[in-house]
């Protein structure tokens, strides 16, 4: 169970906004390069070109609502909008986080260091090179875990008119779950805590922790923030690790 303190009463948005400071602190910084380059490259790309396509696919989605519904299009046509950018933001964002996710580990592991007055040596290529298998290894079971879930969702979007209209709010909720799951596992993977282990513990807080995956799911979706948004995530959800999990899961 996670360690009980006056500073676990702090919600998901606290560590959301602490994210934004710690990811500029000195000696952090140059962790922050490689997973910052990651996401301005491909969810910038990405996110260029989905805004030059979402007035083709906007009323062809739209054509498959009955007659009956049409005069819903006013309320559908933003949910639409919202559920497109919400299912291709957290798309690429996963593909960023899987190449990235080695920078992110160490990132974690020197803001925690920093966090905890135990700081860690570099400790370089080689051991970043060494720890790549079981980083990959642990990303592939987040996507064993989100793959069959975001299909079901996806199924929801073939009900007329119900579809549409439940589907984003609950792929939305479903985004926030994921990305705590995400980025909460840097922190939790350094120190070879497993991943249903992980799970448990942030059920544990889920209305913080979906707080915190709230945000980061809102700015992942938002043009300019959704391109600095992976480091900033990891720096707060590392904050997080240390003021409610460390305690009690740190293996070392």
């Amino acid at each position: 169970m996670p360690a009980k303190n006056a500073v676990s009463t702090f919600n998901g948005l606290h560590y959301f906004v602490r994210g934004w400071s710690l990811v500029r602190l000195r000696g952090i910084r140059r962790y922050v390069i490689v997973p910052l380059l990651v996401n301005v490259l491909l969810l910038g790309g990405a996110f260029f070109w989905l805004f030059q396509r979402l007035g083709e696919w906007i009323p062809q989605l739209l054509t498959h609502v009955p007659d009956w519904l049409q005069w819903l299009s006013y309320l559908l046509w933003p949910l639409s909008v919202i559920s497109i950018v919400l299912v291709f933001g957290y798309f690429f964002s996963t593909i960023a986080n899987l190449i990235a996710a080695p920078f992110c580990g160490l990132l974690a592991e020197q803001l925690e260091g920093r966090l905890t007055g135990k700081v860690l040596p570099d400790s370089g290529w080689i051991s970043l090179i060494s720890d790549i298998p079981r980083i990959m290894k642990r990303e592939f079971q987040k996507l064993g875990y989100y793959l069959p879930r975001a299909l079901g969702l996806l199924l929801l979007y073939f009900i007329p008119g119900f579809g549409q209209t439940v589907a984003p709010v609950l792929w939305f909720l479903f985004s926030a779950w994921m990305l705590s799951i995400q980025y909460c596992d840097y922190p939790f993977d350094n120190h070879k805590v497993s991943f249903p282990q992980m799970r448990s513990a942030l059920r544990q807080h889920k209305v913080a922790n979906m707080q915190f995956g709230a945000m980061v799911s809102l700015f992942t979706m938002l043009p300019i923030l959704n391109l600095v948004i992976m480091p900033v995530a990891v720096c707060g959800a590392t904050a997080m690790w240390v003021d409610r999990y460390r305690t009690d899961l740190a293996a070392n």
